[in-house]
């Protein structure tokens, strides 16, 4: 397995600045286990800025870049190999009872990045309504690899140590991980599908790219004993195997009283000389 480091970056001048070292074309992967993981900071904006527009669809704004490689709010995590950024994943954790309430429409800087404007998420019922209360979840905002270390893992050992983050005792509240992707992504809903995650709900026009709505799902994996809203069959299965245990408590009790009845009838007879 990778080491996962946690380490401030040092750069010299020529290398922060030269920007082509992070298309990796000449950096074969040998192994994962030359892979590090470690935390994003400061100085990695421009290198992620990079990656992000190259990997991903939509034009996020600088101040994103600037949270997530700065702020304490964000599970920003990177793979590095020849101390190049190979590949990234940036997740947040929040209070479910929070989810439902974002609107999707938010406005970064002069552009209004929708998903689709003036509607809310429809994320809502991913947890069960009493779990919700006071259960928190954790929302993938990105996941990528750099093109040219694609199926060798790297996705894989990014992901797991998000999960490993979030199924600590100190993470227990953390009960479902969701995140949201095209719904002509095939190659990231078959990882996530391997991974697990189960498709949630369709999200019509969920996404903005360059001025057209693009169709969206929500997937869901569950951790820490999270499990989403139980079905008429879910229920269904419950009071049946309630019924069964039951039944089966029956019988022993109905056997128990038997014995004791045959037990007292017995010593009643003998008491009485009706039996010697």
């Amino acid at each position: 397995m990778a080491q996962f480091t946690l380490y401030n970056k040092h750069y010299n001048a020529s290398a922060s600045n030269d920007i082509s070292r992070v298309d990796c074309d000449h950096v074969p992967l040998c192994s994962i286990n030359d892979v590090q993981l470690r935390f994003l900071v400061p100085d990695d904006l421009t290198e992620v800025r990079t990656l992000c527009q190259e990997w991903f669809p939509i034009d996020y704004p600088l101040s994103w870049y600037e949270d997530i490689t700065s702020s304490t709010r964000f599970f920003a995590l990177a793979a590095v190999y020849n101390l190049a950024i190979i590949g990234l994943i940036v997740a947040e954790i929040k209070p479910y009872r929070n989810v439902n309430k974002e609107v999707i429409a938010n406005i970064l800087g002069d552009e209004l990045y929708t998903r689709l404007s003036g509607f809310q998420m429809q994320d809502k019922g991913i947890l069960s309504d009493s779990m919700g209360r006071t259960a928190d979840v954790g929302y993938i905002l990105s996941l990528g690899v750099h093109r040219t270390h694609r199926r060798n893992g790297i996705g894989s050992l990014l992901l797991d140590a998000l999960m490993n983050h979030l199924t600590t005792a100190e993470r227990h509240s953390v009960k479902a991980i969701f995140l949201h992707t095209l719904t002509t992504n095939q190659p990231a809903i078959f990882f996530y599908e391997k991974r697990r995650f189960t498709l949630h709900s369709f999200l019509p026009y969920y996404y903005n790219i360059r001025g057209n709505g693009k169709d969206g799902f929500t997937y869901v994996t569950y951790i820490n004993g999270g499990h989403p809203p139980w079905t008429l069959l879910d229920h269904i299965k419950h009071y049946a195997s309630k019924v069964r245990l039951t039944g089966g408590v029956c019988v022993w009790v109905a056997a128990r009283v038997q014995q004791v009845v045959r037990w007292f009838y017995h010593k009643l007879l003998t008491r009485f000389n009706f039996i010697e």
